[in-house]
């Protein structure tokens, strides 16, 4: 589990800088929206990595904190993406970001890709 945690946030890192043009950092966000690879199953496969990471280690340590640190850490960042983030994307990218997430979860990923109408 945390080896799948570890290649998600690798991947999705390097989506951010091939097909967003931009990074994680606040001062060089995405220049344009992410919508390909693991985002084309869930919206949000890094933090999905990061859990996954954290719910491993609580696993193999046989940690209650950890896995508390797991419940933490999903809670604030559900919070976080309703509140902050996803309203700031549709001012960023509107009504393409609008239609993404209509079509992908924001947590449990889709069997099948999404694909935009145009996409062919």
């Amino acid at each position: 589990m945390i080896f799948l945690g570890l290649l998600f946030v690798s991947y999705t890192n390097k989506s951010f800088l091939k097909i967003g043009k931009g990074t994680l950092a606040p001062w060089d966000p995405p220049k344009k929206l992410v919508i390909g690879g693991a985002y084309r199953h869930v919206r949000n496969p890094m933090i999905s990595g990061v859990l996954m990471i954290v719910l491993g280690e609580a696993l193999i340590f046989a940690s209650i904190e950890l896995f508390l640190l797991f419940i933490l850490f999903f809670i604030v960042n559900h919070i976080y993406f309703v509140y902050s983030e996803e309203p700031g994307l549709i001012k960023r990218f509107g009504r393409d970001y609008i239609e993404y997430k209509k079509n992908v979860p924001r947590w449990i990923p889709r069997l099948t890709p999404w694909k935009k109408k145009n996409e062919g």
